[in-house]
């Protein structure tokens, strides 16, 4: 039996700025993901690291434990590997006053 997949767009060419965060996506029927995220345009500043948030509902979030660093140049691709995440997936970041980065977010999930 082929296992059963989908890649899911969370953000697409989103500036972030602030504390940021992507869609949260319903995900508890995979055992496994990958987040990729992009930087669509050079970033500006100092790039944070972002972290890996799971949910029981989708609303409330903690930090899953996982942590990548944003990308540095534009078109620079940065992933996260993830198992045992429970149902509800996003990335959030927290950026300083003076950064920004304008990126494209995906989810690739495997039953």
């Amino acid at each position: 039996m082929l296992p059963e997949n989908i890649t899911a767009i969370l953000a697409r060419n989103e500036r972030w700025t602030g504390s940021a965060a992507t869609e949260p996506y319903e995900a508890g029927w995979a055992r496994e993901a990958v987040i990729f995220v992009r930087a669509l345009k050079p970033p500006v500043g100092d790039q944070p690291v972002a972290r890996v948030e799971i949910s029981p509902d989708g609303m409330h979030w903690l930090a899953e434990g996982t942590q990548i660093a944003m990308p540095t140049r534009q078109d620079e691709v940065v992933a996260a590997r993830l198992s045992n995440f429970g149902n509800w997936l996003r990335l959030a970041t927290d950026f300083a006053d003076d950064a920004e980065a304008t990126v494209l977010v995906t989810l690739h999930l495997k039953a």
